[in-house]
């Protein structure tokens, strides 16, 4: 398996393994990493993967992405990180050994339960297993890195928790000051470990991750300090969450044999397009899902390219601060993987549109034939709003007896508007309640259960460096914690 940019200049590569651009993050010319082309399944590999532990299908799955770590390395990797020793934080109860469990709230609709991990947030599933190849990687290059990334809340603390204590890893997390949740904040700033820094922003997620792409684009510090990412920006994340899809359509069509006709539809809450887009590449290698039905909250600009074909990234001053903020987002960056696609794969096509949203544009595919193609990929759309979320938080606990974020009660608004009798629709759950609990009470008048382990987290010490919008600010943070 080949990896090219979506941007096409590999400085004359034609293609890199897997370990290659595992560590990396952004490709040299400023595109995101794909396979050359998609792997794709067939019923009979369907059928033999029914029934398999999750562990055991994210071996099976990523084998399809990842041939150059020998098959016994890779499958050591999977099981020391799919285990319920790691899952079991968020809910008691033998469900947690399925790792993802799904829940029925009725028939022909489920929640796919997605923060069983150590930071309660969909997060895990993927970062869990990213720190696991960081450290094994490493261990036989001989090397170090410097993780540089930033976070709108869930993916930080995933991605902290993950990597606290790996031999040869730091990790440097830029957060919008003050823009997440108090738990969120605890989650991360509490961390007194050696290898983690958490840098708060003056401005909104957006921001913070310009400055993580700035400093990927920047080769000679990226070269001389090992900058590496673990933002979706990799594909190694991408790729590990392809693996619940899989699981997901198993248990929702039954979970044995002979069921591979049914189609399923998966509903996604997006921000950064990272979470769908492994739905998007699961459907492209022959999953059978009908539909993705992507929820926004009020930043809504990917929602506005699926109605219009218009992209329009919003600036910092026009990005709303919302009760679902691990969402509040403008510029989707896996959205370039997606478009890859939609334009067949032509990265001049892709140079000429990322050209004006770099420098601050958008663009307009409504008059070109790619809108055309659009529902070739099955996705539908819809927003959100804070009464929206409020609303669907209370009516899902007075009807199903279940409380949910946020963020899952803007997948589920847009999943019941959206949903038909053709096929199942699964939700896919992003984090527990308590990680929004000002809201939860907002809505129901009522904490939310918390995790006896998250008790009292946010009356801990807290470790944080704040600073303005800079580049040249997080460099020199960086330089200084490096030694120069």
């Amino acid at each position: 398996m080949r990896y090219i940019s979506t941007r096409g200049d590999l400085q004359g590569c034609p293609g890199n393994t897997f370990t290659e651009i595992l560590l990396g993050g952004l490709a040299p010319d400023g595109g995101l990493y794909l396979p050359e082309t998609y792997p794709q399944i067939t019923h009979a590999e369907l059928d033999q993967w029914r029934g398999l532990s999750y562990a055991g299908l994210a071996f099976a799955v990523l084998s399809k992405f990842i041939d150059d770590i020998p098959p016994a390395d890779l499958q050591w990797l999977v099981d020391k990180t799919y285990t319920a020793e790691v899952y079991c934080n968020g809910r008691a109860g033998d469900d947690v050994r399925d790792i993802t469990p799904l829940r029925w709230l009725e028939p022909g609709l489920g929640l796919l339960q997605l923060s069983n991990g150590p930071t309660l947030a969909f997060k895990d599933m993927a970062m869990q297993l990213l720190g696991n190849l960081f450290e094994y990687v490493l261990a036989k290059k001989g090397e170090e890195i410097n993780i540089l990334g930033a976070t709108s809340g869930d993916t930080g603390s995933a991605a902290e928790y993950a990597m606290r204590g790996k031999h040869s890893v730091r990790v440097f997390m830029l957060s919008p000051f003050g823009r997440m949740s108090a738990f969120q904040r605890a989650q991360m700033y509490s961390l007194q470990d050696a290898n983690i820094y958490n840098i708060a922003v003056r401005g909104m997620f957006d921001d913070a991750q310009d400055i993580v792409k700035a400093v990927s684009n920047d080769h000679d510090f990226k070269a001389r300090h090992r900058i590496g990412a673990v933002n979706s920006i990799n594909w190694a994340r991408v790729a590990a969450q392809i693996v619940y899809y899989f699981k997901g359509y198993f248990a929702a069509t039954g979970g044995v044999s002979g069921s591979n006709d049914t189609p399923v539809d998966f509903a996604v809450p997006s921000g950064n397009f990272g979470n769908i887009c492994a739905g998007h590449i699961a459907r492209m290698m022959g999953l059978p899902i009908r539909r993705l039905v992507m929820a926004t909250n009020e930043n809504d600009v990917l929602d506005e390219f699926f109605r219009t074909g218009i992209y329009r990234p919003r600036a910092t001053a026009e990005t709303h601060t919302t009760s679902s903020p691990s969402m509040d987002i403008s510029k989707a960056s896996n959205f370039e993987r997606f478009v890859y696609d939609l334009v067949g794969r032509d990265p001049a096509v892709i140079r000429e549109l990322w050209a004006k949203v770099d420098a601050g544009g958008s663009f307009d595919l409504s008059k070109t034939a790619y809108i055309a193609k659009l529902p070739d990929f099955g996705f539908v759309s819809g927003m959100s709003s804070h009464v929206d979320r409020l609303a669907t938080i209370r009516q899902t606990f007075e009807k199903y007896g279940v409380m949910v974020d946020t963020h899952t009660a803007d997948g589920l608004k847009v999943a019941l508007e959206k949903r038909t009798p053709d096929s199942p629709m699964v939700v896919l759950e992003t984090a527990l309640p308590v990680k929004f609990e000002e809201t939860i009470v907002e809505a129901m008048g009522r904490l939310p259960e918390r995790p006896a382990a998250m008790q009292g987290i946010e009356r801990l010490p807290q470790r944080v460096e704040v600073m303005d919008v800079s580049v040249d600010a997080v460099k020199r943070f960086i330089e200084s914690r490096l030694g120069g």
